[in-house]
């Protein structure tokens, strides 16, 4: 399952982290974090696809704790 979430990021190097946070987690098999245009893309299994976005959220939260992903 590939999904596109609207996500609300301060600077494009805080992006590229949680980028690379995002594509480290274990089931994701790629995404993609746009400062730019604002939007993150998530393509991993479609079993426990809601669980997972929860690690994601947590893991932006990690690196920009005033970020928003809205699911």
């Amino acid at each position: 399952m590939k999904k596109t979430f609207k996500i609300e990021v301060d600077c494009a190097n805080c992006a590229a982290k949680m980028e690379q946070a995002v594509k480290s987690l274990p089931g994701v098999s790629a995404a993609t974090v746009s400062f730019m245009t604002q939007k993150m893309v998530v393509e991993a299994a479609d079993e426990g696809f809601d669980a997972l976005m929860e690690q994601v959220v947590r893991a932006c939260k990690k690196i920009e704790p005033d970020c928003e992903v809205y699911l």
